[in-house]
């Protein structure tokens, strides 16, 4: 078989080059690598090999050149003069001898003849045995591979264009872990399990439209990387289906999904007399059904982009409606007040609304009630209330501007206190900054001897409230960092933390000093509380067990 497929190599290259569109020479060149590669495993790699593709035979001819020389030093490589003269080939020294080395079966005649005329100085005649069984196959495996490389060369430069666009295909087969592969007419795509959506379920033969997320020229397997889940997918498939889109009259700013359950998109339109959301929706909803049919009935939310992020954030939320939005630039975080009615409708299921618009708008997004905002604004009034030589007048005047806790107003700047109305002076400003200090201390202070009378030990949380200027927001910033206890603080360099939470150097080195006072003191307090407390319970179930038995009738 082997020797047949070296008969007509000549043929069969030519024939694969006119087929798959392969340059011969590329074939010949890979083939006689290969040839050489294996006549050096066999006949050894200190020798002087040549792999030649002879065209009129159609074969790969091997050669071995030897160096004339006065005294050899390297068998494989050398030939003596002496010995030139005495098999009367012509060559002086320091010229090279090329001999051909017969290994085909057709050529054993010539092997025969080679070996007793020249065995004892090219000593071929073991391996050649070796090497002509295997010389045709590796030419054909080689030839093979190659073919297969330059297929997939073909593929990658017909479909690398096509990265990031639709393509449609026929579902084939099903792979170990459920990864399909699809058909896409000169070549297989794979739609990975992890890019599957949920709940769809395909057999062999079912047509599918897919997106095409990567080509991976390495891949053993198909190297197209398909996605039914990405939100790519949903963006290309409303600029199939809506014209204004694809013109580029309606842009899609955003998309957010949650595959097989819900998107939301945002519509801009560049023309004013083209409305993109009723662009995008179609006549009787046409175009979104289209969509949501292609998705295998997702749900879909077509919303207005809006250059105010307020008003962005409330056509994101819909179909909740809200009363109040209140915006924190500095953490990129806006709190939207719904109706109590409407509460459960703005969250969503499990979070879902709420959850998407945030990804939608990239705001951080908090839901809260009518019913709950009042009684934190009351709360929020409260606190503020209680720094020395704060009145009514001047506490709503600190909310009205953003101002939410003894916190804020510590570490606020003071020409943005000077700026509230009743403060105006900048006396007057750090004297509150100064009595808001105070009445964070106050409050530490409750907060720690309520933990040392409690039973139940301090939370990792509730011990971060007892550190000196650490206010529920620097919490929540800490938290957010990674810096999830006292310990994570103490070990901490200041700059770091600065960097990562973004709360200012001056601040951050003031904590992490505070973390370290308070791990040596009230950390301390906080633990041999809870000694004593463990202490006395179990001496109170020893007592109680000595007069359960004294109890105990003899």
């Amino acid at each position: 078989m082997a020797a047949g497929f070296e008969d007509e190599l000549g043929t069969i290259v030519e024939q694969v080059a006119q087929e798959k569109g392969i340059d011969p020479k590329v074939l010949i060149e890979t083939m006689e690598a290969a040839i050489l590669k294996a006549a050096q495993a066999a006949f050894g790699p200190s020798r002087d090999l040549e792999a030649r593709f002879n065209v009129e035979t159609g074969s790969i001819d091997l050669f071995q050149y030897m160096t004339v020389v006065t005294d050899v030093e390297e068998p494989e490589r050398q030939i003596s003069i002496g010995d030139v003269r005495k098999h009367g080939l012509e060559a002086d020294v320091g010229e090279e001898l090329g001999f051909q080395v017969f290994w085909h079966p057709r050529d054993a005649e010539k092997a025969r003849q080679q070996d007793k005329e020249f065995g004892d100085m090219l000593d071929l005649k073991q391996a050649r045995t070796t090497f002509g069984r295997i010389a045709a196959q590796t030419a054909k495996q080689v030839l093979l591979q190659r073919v297969r490389d330059a297929e997939r060369d073909i593929i990658f430069t017909e479909y690398k264009d096509r990265q990031g666009q639709l393509i449609r295909g026929i579902v084939r087969r099903f792979e170990k872990g459920h990864n399909i592969v699809v058909d896409l007419g000169r070549t297989e795509g794979l739609l990975p399990s992890r890019e599957q959506t949920p709940r769809e379920t395909y057999r062999p033969g079912d047509r599918i439209v897919a997106f095409v997320k990567d080509i991976d020229r390495e891949a053993r397997g198909p190297m197209i990387i398909l996605t039914r889940s990405s939100p790519r997918l949903v963006e290309k498939l409303f600029e199939a289906e809506v014209p204004e889109i694809y013109e580029g009259i309606v842009r899609i700013v955003s998309v957010a999904r949650e595959p097989g359950a819900r998107s939301k998109i945002a519509v801009m339109s560049r023309d004013s007399d083209v409305d993109p959301v009723g662009a995008c929706v179609g006549i009787k909803g046409s175009r979104v059904q289209a969509v949501v049919q292609e998705l295998r009935g997702e749900k879909i939310d077509i919303v207005p982009w809006d250059a105010d992020p307020a008003r962005y954030i409330i056509n994101a939320i819909q179909p909740a409606e809200v009363n109040k939005v209140i915006v924190d630039e500095g953490d990129h975080r806006m709190e939207l007040v719904v109706p109590d009615e409407k509460l459960s409708l703005a969250i969503g299921r499990k979070g879902q609304n709420v959850r998407l618009a945030s990804q939608l708008t990239g705001w951080k997004l908090d839901i809260i009630s009518e019913s709950k905002f009042r009684q934190m604004e009351d709360e929020a009034l409260g606190a503020l209330r209680e720094i020395d030589g704060v009145e009514e007048e001047v506490a709503k005047a600190m909310y009205r501007l953003g101002f939410r806790a003894l916190e804020e107003i510590a570490d606020a700047g003071v020409e943005d206190l000077v700026a509230i109305q009743g403060v105006g002076t900048e006396e007057r400003a750090e004297s509150l900054k100064q009595a808001a200090l105070q009445s964070m201390e106050r409050q530490r202070l409750l907060r720690l001897k309520e933990l040392l009378e409690r039973a139940e030990p301090a939370t990792e949380r509730e011990k971060l409230r007892l550190i000196q200027h650490v206010g529920a927001h620097t919490v929540q910033l800490l938290e957010d960092a990674n810096y999830r206890s006292v310990d994570d603080l103490v070990r901490e360099d200041p700059d770091r933390l600065a960097l990562r939470t973004g709360l200012g150097i001056r601040k951050a080195r003031a904590i992490q000093e505070a973390a370290v006072l308070f791990s040596q003191n009230e950390a301390q307090e906080l633990a041999l509380s809870r000694t004593r407390q463990l202490s006395g319970n179990a001496n109170d179930k020893v007592s109680g067990t000595a007069d359960s038995s004294e109890a105990r009738p003899t």
